[in-house]
């Protein structure tokens, strides 16, 4: 069996101090400081240990294991924990120092997903590139009724770039689409 891991123990592990979901921004903010880590200005406290999570821990974690317990706020399509507060029912595998895959309980709640996407699209419209829209088709068809689910996904470009050792990039198997 593979370990599970708190996303919030390693990054505690990692600055030499506690860091919790109720850690302030100011001191997430110094820890990235502290170890240089490069974060945009919009940086909210999930995205901020998620940046010291991949900055400081990636490397380490080669042996297949679960990271768990992931912030709110970066997980916004994902059920709140059942018995921590401030995190998700969310998991990624690392193998190779890389995310190969993700899985989590669906978030059901109508009015908690309205809430989370509102707050994603005012992030959006701060300037952060990875905040997602508010969509009313999903929140009208979760108002029907949605039973609960939860999903894994493992895309083949993962898998390559663990058999090959190289990046995304490399492995994709379809070009980029951009806009021109």
């Amino acid at each position: 069996m593979w370990p599970s891991l708190s996303l919030y123990e390693l990054v505690s592990t990692a600055v030499q101090d506690e860091v919790t979901p109720e850690t302030s921004v100011d001191t997430l903010r110094a820890y990235a400081e502290k170890f240089d880590v490069q974060i945009p200005p919009h940086a909210t406290h999930g995205k901020l240990v998620e940046e010291l999570l991949e900055a400081l821990c990636d490397d380490q974690l080669q042996d297949p294991v679960f990271v768990r317990d992931y912030p709110l706020d970066t997980s916004p399509l994902t059920r709140s924990h059942r018995s921590k507060p401030g995190v998700t029912e969310k998991w990624d595998l690392y193998i190779g120092g890389m995310e190969v895959g993700t899985g989590y309980s669906e978030l059901v709640d109508p009015v908690i997903q309205r809430q989370r996407l509102l707050e994603q699209s005012l992030a959006a419209a701060g300037g952060d590139p990875e905040a997602m829209q508010l969509d009313e088709d999903f929140i009208r068809a979760l108002e029907y009724g949605m039973p609960p689910t939860g999903g894994m996904g493992m895309g083949v470009d993962r898998m390559l770039q663990v058999f090959t050792g190289r990046g995304i990039r490399e492995t994709i198997l379809f070009p980029f689409v951009r806009p021109e």
